[in-house]
């Protein structure tokens, strides 16, 4: 009895200096969330996966910034694995554009920088404003160059190239996406497309978006990347001519149009803007010492409070 009792003991204070010693739970729960203006699906219930590199987030963590209240708002610190601020976290949104960093991640791990894409009747895209280089089928460019129209211009003809070159069909590409989030930890998110485009049961979260593009930076090409302002290239076109294409970051923080709060320095990101999405933005910031972080805002509902909720969100890893 003796035995069996110090054992139990043992067991109780491992479990207890486990839970003290990681800034988050480290098992897994289900909980409802809120569906008002999300996008449909068929799960009821979020299940996020716990990973000991990753934060996870259980509940809302506020603090003395007020932001836009229909957003879905966090900020990750990666070194110490610690969520600093987070609001409608775990709620399925549309992603917009963000779609376009698991695009990246997937080409990144099952394609190679030199494999040369050919453009087939994926790319021609029809849906209004859609953001596009107007790729011809035929047309040929470099990995390497699609990604980078991709993740600085945004173009959802490079995101459907790249797409049907990395697997051989969009429909299998994303499933490699979908495998891909789950793999990772991002298991509230469903793709049926490579670029973002509005879509019935396409969505992620919020926190999802920060495993994602938290998986992505592991790359230095897609740091690299994101870190650019403008880009310039040559392509093949089917005719065998060369095709100019000059594209600049839509970020507005690398645009200088925007103001980075006084002690961070942004490196890089992706936007995203759909009508049903809202204005959408994640980054990755340093502090003073070099210390990265995860910015994430989606749903806001202008480009001026997008980026207002964003500084006040950046200015959290000063304070």
């Amino acid at each position: 009895m003796k035995c069996i009792n110090k054992l139990l003991s043992v067991c109780i204070a491992a479990l207890l200096c486990m839970i003290n010693l990681t800034g988050c739970t480290a098992f897994t729960y289900s909980s409802k969330y809120s569906m008002n203006d999300s996008p449909s699906y068929t799960k009821d219930f979020y299940f996020p996966t716990f990973a000991s590199n990753l934060c996870v987030v259980n509940t809302d963590i506020l603090s003395d910034i007020t932001l836009s209240d229909s957003a879905s708002v966090g900020l990750f610190d990666l070194n110490k694995r610690e969520t600093l601020f987070a609001q409608n976290v775990n709620m399925r949104v549309h992603p917009a554009s963000l779609t376009k960093v698991m695009t990246a991640l997937v080409a990144l791990k099952y394609g190679s920088l030199d494999q040369v894409l050919i453009a087939g009747p994926e790319v021609n895209i029809t849906e209004s404003g859609a953001q596009k280089i107007n790729l011809k089928e035929g047309d040929r460019m470099t990995l390497d160059q699609a990604l980078r129209i991709l993740l600085i211009y945004s173009a959802n003809d490079v995101a459907n190239m790249i797409a049907s070159n990395i697997a051989s069909s969009l429909d299998e590409f994303i499933a490699m996406m979908n495998e891909e989030a789950v793999r990772i930890g991002a298991t509230n998110s469903h793709f049926v497309n490579a670029n973002g485009l509005t879509a019935d049961e396409h969505y992620v979260t919020a926190y999802d978006m920060y495993v994602i593009f938290n998986a992505a930076i592991k790359y230095d090409t897609f740091t690299e990347i994101i870190n650019m302002t403008e880009y310039s290239t040559t392509y093949s076109s089917a005719d065998g001519s060369t095709q100019e294409v000059s594209v600049k970051n839509t970020n507005a923080y690398l645009r200088g149009e925007r103001e980075v709060p006084m002690g961070v320095t942004v490196i890089g990101g992706k936007t995203g803007t759909t009508a049903a999405a809202g204005h959408c933005l994640i980054l990755l910031a340093r502090d003073i010492s070099g210390n990265p972080y995860i910015a994430v805002v989606m749903r806001s509902i202008d480009s001026e409070t997008l980026y207002k909720d964003m500084s006040a969100l950046l200015n959290e890893i000063v304070n």
